[in-house]
C-alpha cells in the first residue's frame, strides 16, 4: 500500500481531475450533433437518417475504441492513449469540413476517425481517476464524465456562431469552415491535457483514508482480470443496464432539437433547449454518481429507469406542446448522464479498480449497441409516422423493461466474496 511517502502524488491526484474535465469538455462536443444535422438538412436535402448517421457511427465506433483503449492503456499508460486521441478526434472533425455533400466522406471522417478518437480518450480519465480516488470512486467518477455531457453545452453556442461568421449569416454554408477550426481547437486541448496524466504507485490509498465497512461491504475482494470478469453474469448485466440507459437517452438527444422545433419552439429556443440538455447530462453525470456513493449502485439505477418510464410516456402525450415537455426532456438527459456517471464505479466496485481500463472498456460497447439502436429508432420512426410519439411510447417501454435488470443484480461483494473463498 502507498504510505505518507506519496504525499507529492496525492496532493497532484486534483490535477488529473482537472485535466480530465478539460480533456471530456472537447469530447463531448458530440452531442451538439442535432445542432449541425439541422444545418446538413437544409444544406444537402439529407433527410433525418440521412443527417444523424455520421453521429450514429461515431458512437458506434466510440464504444469499440474505448474497449481497444482500455487493453492498450493497460500496456502503454494512459498519456500515450489520450495524446493519440487527440490527434484522431481532432482531424477527423477538422476532415469532416471538406467532405461537402458526399454522406459517406463525412462518416469515414466524422464518424469513424473522430469516433476512434472520442474511445481511446472517453477511457483515460474514467479508468485512470478510479484508482487514484478509491476514497472518493462515485463522486470522481462523475467528475470525470461530467465534462463529456457538457461539452455540447460550449458546442451548441459556438458553432452556430462559428456557421453564421464564416457563412455570411447564412449558417448552413459555414458549415465546413466551422468544423475545421472546431478540429483544430480540440486537438490543442485533448493534446495538453493528456499530459497531465498518470497511473498511481500500485495499491495506492490516500493517506489517512481507511474504508468504511459499508464500503468494505460493497466492492470485490480481488481484482479481476478481463477474461475472469466476462465469466461472470453481473458483467453482462451491467453491459445490458448501460446499453438500455443509453438506447433510451440518446435517442432523445439525437434529435433535441427537431423535437423542440417541433413543439413549437423558435430556432433560438431550440438551439438553446440542446444547450440546456446537454447541462443536465453533465449534471447527471455527477449527481447521481454522488448519490450512489451514499444509497447504492443499484437503487440509483432502479429510480433512474421507473422515471424515464413517467417522463416518455409524458413527451409522448404533449410532444406538440415544447413548454410542457421541456422538464421531461431534461429530466431524461439527467438520467442519460447518470448512467455514465455511476456505471464505471459500479463495474470497479465488482470487478476492482487494477484492470478497470479494459473490463469497463469492452463494457462501453454497450454505448455503441445503444448509440446505433437509439438514434435509428428514432430517426426511423419520424420519418416513417411523420411524428414522435410512437418512438417515446417505445422508449418507455424498454426504460419499463429495463428496471428488472438492477432488481435482479445481486450485489457484487457477494459474487466476489464467493469466488475468493472457492477452491483453486
Amino acid at each position: 500500500m502507498a504510505t505518507a511517502t506519496s504525499t507529492t502524488q496525492v496532493r497532484n491526484r486534483w490535477i488529473i481531475v482537472i485535466a480530465a474535465i478539460v480533456m471530456q469538455l472537447a469530447l463531448g462536443s458530440v452531442y451538439a450533433w442535432s445542432v449541425f444535422s439541422s444545418q446538413l438538412q437544409k444544406l444537402y436535402g439529407w433527410d433525418n437518417t440521412q443527417a444523424t448517421l455520421p453521429f450514429t457511427i461515431a458512437i458506434l465506433v466510440l464504444g469499440i475504441a474505448a474497449a481497444i483503449g482500455g487493453f492498450w492503456m493497460d500496456r502503454v499508460g494512459p498519456r500515450i492513449v489520450g495524446t493519440t486521441a487527440a490527434v484522431c478526434y481532432g482531424l477527423g472533425v477538422f476532415l469532416a469540413g471538406f467532405t461537402g455533400n458526399q454522406l459517406a466522406l463525412l462518416c469515414l471522417a466524422y464518424g469513424v476517425l473522430g469516433g476512434l478518437g472520442m474511445g481511446l480518450g472517453y477511457i483515460v480519465p474514467v479508468a485512470t481517476l478510479v484508482k487514484w480516488f478509491p476514497d472518493k470512486r462515485g463522486m470522481v467518477t462523475g467528475l470525470a464524465v461530467f465534462g463529456f455531457g457538457g461539452g455540447a453545452v460550449i458546442v451548441s453556442q459556438v458553432g452556430p456562431l462559428l456557421m453564421s461568421a464564416y457563412g455570411g449569416g447564412v449558417q448552413a454554408r459555414g458549415i465546413g469552415p466551422a468544423f475545421m477550426t472546431l478540429g483544430i481547437i480540440y486537438l490543442i486541448l485533448i493534446g495538453l491535457a493528456s499530459q497531465f496524466y498518470a497511473n498511481p504507485p500500485a495499491g495506492y490509498r490516500p493517506a489517512g483514508w481507511t474504508p468504511s465497512a459499508q464500503v468494505i461491504a460493497q466492492r470485490a475482494t480481488r481484482d479481476f482480470t478481463p477474461g475472469e470478469a466476462l465469466t461472470r453474469w453481473q458483467w453482462y448485466a451491467l453491459w445490458g443496464i448501460l446499453a438500455l440507459n443509453v438506447t433510451a437517452g440518446i435517442a432523445m438527444i439525437s434529435q433535441a432539437k427537431q423535437i423542440a422545433l417541433g413543439g413549437g419552439a423558435p430556432d433560438a429556443l431550440a438551439t438553446l433547449f440542446v444547450s440546456l440538455i446537454s447541462i443536465f447530462n453533465a449534471c447527471g453525470r455527477f449527481v447521481w454518481a454522488w448519490l450512489s456513493d451514499l444509497i447504492g449502485r443499484r437503487q440509483v439505477f432502479m429510480i433512474m429507469f421507473a422515471l424515464q418510464v413517467v417522463l416518455f410516456l409524458l413527451m409522448a402525450a404533449f410532444v406538440k406542446a415544447f413548454a410542457i415537455i421541456l422538464v421531461p426532456a431534461l429530466l431524461v438527459a439527467l438520467c442519460y448522464g447518470g448512467g455514465f456517471g455511476t456505471m464505471p464505479a459500479f463495474t470497479a466496485d465488482y470487478f476492482g479498480p487494477k484492470n478497470s481500463g479494459s473490463i469497463y472498456g469492452l463494457m462501453l460497447t454497450a454505448w455503441s449497441a445503444g448509440g446505433v439502436l437509439g438514434p435509428i429508432l428514432i430517426a426511423q420512426v419520424k420519418d416513417r409516422t411523420g411524428g414522435y410519439v410512437v418512438a417515446l411510447v417505445a422508449l418507455a417501454i424498454i426504460m419499463a423493461l429495463s428496471f428488472l435488470l438492477p432488481l435482479l443484480t445481486r450485489p457484487p461483494r457477494i459474487e466476489a466474496a464467493g469466488e475468493a473463498a472457492a477452491p483453486a
